[in-house]
């Protein structure tokens, strides 16, 4: 299989046409900043900082995760994943790119008895209220993702849950509807199935939300609708072989996270569209989006010095947002760059028919495939976008399956922790977004957090 490549031809311009980042410098001055950035991350590698390194050769994990899967949840007709944010957008990203947007309403015997696949993140009412509506509980599983434990929506949509099963269950069977995605020792989480006997998984204590997708965070509920997780942790680990490339030029993650860095700080280039064109990769987009803005968006660099940086990233949609961002892209302000996702082979490509030949608004299409059809829009954007002097690079991958999105995933995680070196931040952390939980704890009277939010 041809792994992921990038195309940056149109990131560069040349330097007669007064272009800042010239592809000469690859060799230069960014190859240099690259490899120090890769220093630091070898060496926090090292030390055990960052677990999402050691998942894709965790072999036990997956027969751990596996023999869940075949047993446990395939007693149950539906599974629900409750999580929001890195507990659970990963999980979806996988599920939409290898099940597709329509695979619940299959038959059973087209799902091949699997169960059907939900996720419940926000705590919007009529969403939960519908989605029950939906299910039988006394034959649904729900997985509750929270590795601290007492993340307030998933906490309060487990009582809701607990509650409904009491309503219909006797209380000695409600526990075994549970299963628990948590840190190993603390939590609340934890304490109730060490007390209520609820079965759980681990995730890896240096293992931080967003980068948890390859952890029994994303590959219980994929396990259990029959994904080959050892496929994904195959893709994962042979990128991770090639990202250790000190040459720029031939370490994928290094060029990505290199080029939006030096276009941020060097062109005001901030904000930075990821554009997959493939309905299965919405979802990638955003969780590529909480990646790239919680690791990277800090009030303070590593030495505790206010910086206030960091990129906005924006998950849009090809060619959908053609029709609602491309004129902002081609003629607002000049602060974006463009980063496309291509997926260059379809199992049916959908041949368009030839008819209404006296109709030119019509016959032109006829005898193209909609895939022609959808590339052709892809690389017209990226050419009127480059004449119009906005940058932007193009990542294809040959086909939608496990390893691929194995080897996508492990490529944006090492591309943001290079990011964050360059950036000069951590991007393990997520300071900003404690004081709003603390808040909210305040106000809801959470015991230890006072009532004074002045």
């Amino acid at each position: 299989m041809t792994p992921l490549t990038i195309d940056a031809d149109k990131f560069f311009r040349d330097e007669a046409e007064g272009g800042i980042l010239t592809r000469t410098r690859l060799d230069g001055d960014l190859g240099a900043r690259f490899r120090g950035a890769l220093d630091e991350v070898a060496a926090r590698r090292e030390s055990g900082e960052m677990g999402f390194f050691s998942l894709p050769g965790d072999r036990e994990a997956v027969r751990r995760i596996a023999a869940v899967a075949e047993s446990f949840g395939q007693w149950f007709e539906a599974l629900v994943v409750v999580g929001i944010g890195g507990s659970s957008l990963g999980a979806k990203a996988i599920a939409d790119a290898l099940l597709g947007p329509f695979w619940n309403e299959h038959s059973n015997a087209e799902r091949e008895h699997f169960p059907r696949l939900y996720f419940l993140e926000n705590v919007d009412p009529d969403t939960v209220k519908a989605l029950l509506r939906r299910l039988d509980p006394r034959r649904t599983l729900f997985n509750v993702v929270s590795k601290s434990g007492s993340t307030a929506e998933t906490m309060a949509q487990y009582l809701v849950l607990e509650g409904v099963l009491r309503q219909v269950l006797d209380p000695d069977r409600v526990p075994g509807h549970f299963l628990f995605t948590t840190d190993p020792e603390r939590g609340a989480l934890r304490s109730l199935a060490r007390d209520r006997g609820i079965p759980t998984l681990d995730v890896p204590p240096n293992v931080g939300g967003r980068f948890s997708v390859l952890s029994p965070v994303g590959l219980l509920p994929a396990a259990v609708v029959g994904v080959d997780i050892a496929a994904l942790l195959d893709g994962a680990g042979e990128m991770q072989e090639r990202c250790r490339a000190p040459d720029l030029a031939e370490n994928p993650a290094g060029l990505f996270a290199t080029l939006l860095h030096a276009a941020h700080g060097e062109e005001g280039r901030s904000i930075h569209v990821f554009m997959p064109y493939a309905d299965r990769l919405r979802t990638l987009g955003l969780w590529f989006q909480q990646l790239w803005a919680e690791s990277l968006g800090k009030a303070r660099d590593r030495d505790g010095n206010e910086v206030h940086t960091g990129p906005t990233p924006i998950a849009a949609l090809g060619a959908v947002d053609q029709h609602s961002l491309l004129q902002l892209l081609m003629e607002g302000p000049d602060d974006k760059v463009v980063c496309f996702l291509r997926v260059v082979g379809r199992e049916d490509p959908v041949e368009i028919p030839a008819s209404h030949s006296g109709i030119p608004e019509l016959a032109y299409l006829g005898g193209h495939t909609l895939e022609v059809l959808l590339e052709t829009e892809r690389r017209a954007t990226a050419d009127a976008l480059f004449r119009a002097g906005r940058p932007s690079m193009t990542l294809s991958v040959e086909r939608l399956d496990a390893r691929t999105m194995g080897e996508l995933f492990m490529f944006f995680q090492i591309a943001t922790v290079l990011a964050g070196a360059l950036y000069g931040v951590d991007p393990l952390d997520q300071p900003g977004v404690e004081l709003g939980k603390v808040l909210t704890y305040g106000m809801l009277g959470r015991e230890g957090y006072g009532e004074d939010l002045t």
